[in-house]
C-alpha cells in the first residue's frame, strides 16, 4: 500500500522525490507508517493525504455533509476512545456501521467498535482535524475539560516569580500548556483566521480570533494560565522569557494540518499582563494570484500594464489589513523569473519567496529603508520592492531609482489612488519627479465574500439603489408586467448562515479596487498642483472604476453584500 500511496502523492505532484527520500529514512528508523509520518513532517497535508489514501484502499471520503447530527453510539462508546483513536461512527444499519477513522489501518481502533457493536465496520477516511471537529462537536468540547484540569493544575502550584528562570521554561515546556498554545493555533488556522489576540483584563482572559477582517470571541483558557501561555509562546519566537517590561516582537514556524504556519508574535505590556498577538502567515490561505485576489479584468489589465513596463513606481494604498502588501507579493509572483534579479526590504518579511533576496529592517542597529535603499541600489537590481514609504527620504531614494530604470514596487497610507500623488506632493517630493516616475497607483479595501451554499437573493428599494448608484434603468412610455419592473432591478444578495460557514454567512475576502495610471492629462493636473478630487474626476473621465463602483458590481454579481461594500468605502 505505502508505495502505491506514494505514487498517488508523487503523480498529482504533492510531494516531491528530495521529500519522500526524507520520510523514508524516517520510517527506517521509527517503524511509523508513511501516512503519518508525511503529514508530521509538513510535506503533505492531512486534506492531500486523506484524499490519497481513499483512493490507495479504495474507500469513501467522509465530508463535512457525511457526519451524524447526533452522537450514533451515545454512551455505548467512551469519548476518550473516540479521540485518542481519531475514530466516528458516522452511519449504521442493520447489516454493518460506517465509521470516519483518521487512520483506516488501525486494526485495533476497527475491532475494538466491530466487538462493541456487534456487526462488521466499514471505515472511511477523514481528515483529522473535521473530524476533532465534529468529535467536540457531538460529545462536547474537550477543551473546556482539560482547562479545567489545568486551572485546578494551576491554582495549586505556587505563584511564579518573574525572575525565576527555570521555573518560567518548566511552566513553558509543560505539556499541558503546549497542547492547550498547539491546539489554540490549530483552532485558529482551521477557521481561516489572520490573527490570534490573548488579551488579560481583571479577573478574566480574553481571546479572539480575527476572521475575514473582523474579531470573533473565543472560548479563553483561565487566567491563572496566562503567564504560562505568554511563556509558552516566547519560547517558541526565541524571544525574553523573563522580560515583561518591553515590548518584544519575533516569529516562528510550526506546523499545522500537515503544512508549515509562519507566526508573527508581537508582545506588549498592559496594565494586567502582557497581551500577545499572533499573526497568522498562511501560504495556503494567502492566494498570491491577481485573480484569485479579486482583481476584476479591467483594473487587473491597467495594472499589469504598468508592471510590465520595467520601471517606474507602481503604488498599493489603503489602510492598515487592506491587503496591501498580498497584492505587492502578488506582483512579485508574476514578475519572478531567472532573467531579473528582485530585491525586497520589508517589516517584517511576511511571506519568503523563492528566488527573491528580502531584507529585513532593524531600525535598532541603524538599517531603515533609506539605508539599506542606498545599499541595494548597488547591487543592480531590476525590480526593488519597498515595504512602506514612510518618510520623504525614502519616497526620494524610491523616485531616483525608478527614474534610473528600476521599477519600484511600494505601499502608501492613503484613502485613495488620487490621495496618494498629493500626499507624496505634501512630503515634500517634488511633483515634476512624481509625473516622470510614477506608473500607476492602486487603492483597494477587502470585502467579505458571501457563502454560495446559503447566500439569499432580495430586492432593494429604488431609494436605495439611488443612493447608492445603482438606480434601476428608467422605464419606457409603454406599461409593463410587475415581473418585467422588477427584472429591471438588479439582485442583491444577503449573508444568512449554514454548516459550510460556520453559520457566518461569509466564506474569504476579495479585494475591491480602483487602478489609477498616470496619463498625459493626469501628469499636466500633478504639474498644476492640483486636488486629489480633481485629479479622481479627471481618472474617472478616462475610465478609472472607484473602490465602490467596482465594490457595487461584486454585489451585483452576488460575490459580497451591499452593507459590505458600504461599509470598507464609507471614506468615499
Amino acid at each position: 500500500m505505502a508505495r502505491e500511496l506514494t505514487d498517488i502523492l508523487l503523480s498529482r505532484g504533492k510531494i516531491d522525490r528530495g521529500g519522500l527520500q526524507r520520510a523514508t529514512h524516517l520510517r527506517s528508523v521509527s517503524g511509523e507508517p508513511i501516512h503519518r509520518i508525511l503529514p508530521r513532517l509538513g510535506l503533505v497535508s492531512e486534506e492531500d493525504m486523506a484524499v490519497a489514501l481513499a483512493e490507495s484502499l479504495g474507500i469513501g471520503l467522509a465530508r463535512t455533509g457525511d457526519f451524524p447530527s447526533e452522537p450514533l453510539l451515545g454512551d455505548r462508546v467512551a469519548v476518550d476512545f473516540l479521540r485518542q483513536s481519531r475514530v466516528l461512527p458516522i452511519a449504521e444499519s442493520a447489516a454493518e456501521i460506517r465509521v470516519a477513522m483518521a487512520d483506516p489501518l488501525d486494526g485495533y481502533a476497527i475491532e475494538a467498535l466491530r466487538l462493541l457493536v456487534d456487526k462488521p465496520v466499514r471505515p472511511v477516511v477523514a481528515v483529522p482535524a473535521e473530524l476533532d471537529r465534529q468529535i467536540d462537536r457531538l460529545y462536547g468540547d474537550g477543551r473546556a475539560a482539560e482547562a479545567e484540569r489545568m486551572r485546578q493544575a494551576a491554582q495549586q502550584a505556587r505563584p511564579v516569580d518573574t525572575q525565576d528562570v527555570e521555573r518560567l521554561k518548566d511552566m513553558a515546556s509543560g505539556a499541558p500548556v503546549i497542547r492547550l498554545v498547539n491546539r489554540m493555533i490549530s483552532e485558529a488556522v482551521t477557521r481561516r483566521a489572520s490573527d490570534i489576540h490573548i488579551e488579560p483584563f481583571e479577573g478574566a482572559l480574553r481571546l479572539r480570533f480575527r476572521i475575514d477582517g473582523l474579531l470573533r470571541p473565543v472560548e479563553p483558557p483561565p487566567l491563572e494560565l496566562h503567564q504560562g501561555i505568554v511563556s509558552r509562546v516566547k519560547v517558541m519566537a526565541g524571544l525574553d522569557i523573563v522580560e515583561r517590561r518591553l515590548a518584544q516582537d519575533g516569529r516562528c514556524k510550526i506546523s499545522v494540518e500537515g503544512r508549515d504556519i509562519d507566526l508573527r508574535v508581537s508582545i506588549v505590556p498592559t496594565l494586567h499582563g502582557e497581551a500577545v498577538v499572533l499573526r497568522i502567515l498562511d501560504r495556503a490561505q494567502a492566494p498570491l494570484d491577481f485573480a484569485r485576489l479579486g482583481f476584476a479584468d479591467t483594473p487587473l489589465k491597467r495594472l499589469t500594464d504598468a508592471l510590465e513596463h520595467g520601471n517606474g513606481i507602481v503604488l498599493v494604498t489603503g489602510p492598515t489589513g487592506s491587503g496591501k502588501t498580498t497584492t505587492l507579493y502578488a506582483a512579485l509572483q508574476r514578475l519572478n523569473g531567472p532573467e531579473r534579479k528582485i530585491v525586497t526590504v520589508e517589516d517584517p518579511i511576511e511571506y519568503q519567496m523563492p528566488g527573491v533576496n528580502q531584507i529585513q529592517v532593524n531600525p535598532r542597529i541603524g538599517l531603515g529603508f533609506a539605508n539599506i535603499l542606498r545599499s541595494v541600489l548597488r547591487h543592480d537590481p531590476d525590480i526593488i520592492m519597498v515595504g512602506e514609504i514612510r518618510d520623504v527620504e525614502t519616497a526620494r531614494i524610491a523616485v531616483q531609482a525608478a527614474l534610473t530604470g528600476h521599477l519600484v514596487l511600494s505601499t502608501l497610507h492613503t484613502n485613495s489612488a488620487a490621495g496618494a500623488i498629493t500626499r507624496l506632493v505634501d512630503m515634500g517630493v517634488e511633483s515634476y519627479l512624481l509625473t516622470s516616475a510614477l506608473r500607476a497607483i492602486v487603492a483597494q479595501r477587502l470585502v467579505r465574500t458571501l457563502c454560495p451554499h446559503c447566500r439569499v437573493a432580495y430586492s432593494e428599494t429604488s431609494e436605495m439603489l439611488r443612493a447608492v448608484g445603482l438606480a434601476p434603468a428608467p422605464l419606457p412610455p409603454e406599461p409593463l408586467s410587475l415581473a418585467a419592473v422588477r427584472a429591471r432591478r438588479p439582485v442583491l444578495y444577503r449573508a444568512k448562515g449554514c454548516g459550510q460557514c460556520n453559520g457566518g454567512g461569509y466564506v474569504g475576502r476579495s479585494s475591491v479596487a480602483e487602478v489609477l495610471p498616470m496619463t498625459e492629462s493626469i501628469r499636466r493636473l500633478v504639474l498644476d498642483r492640483v486636488d486629489a478630487p480633481e485629479i479622481e474626476r479627471a481618472a474617472r473621465a478616462e475610465g478609472m472604476r472607484t473602490m465602490r463602483e467596482d465594490g457595487l458590481a461584486k454585489a451585483v454579481d452576488g460575490q459580497t453584500t451591499l452593507e459590505e461594500v458600504l461599509r470598507v468605502t464609507q471614506a468615499e
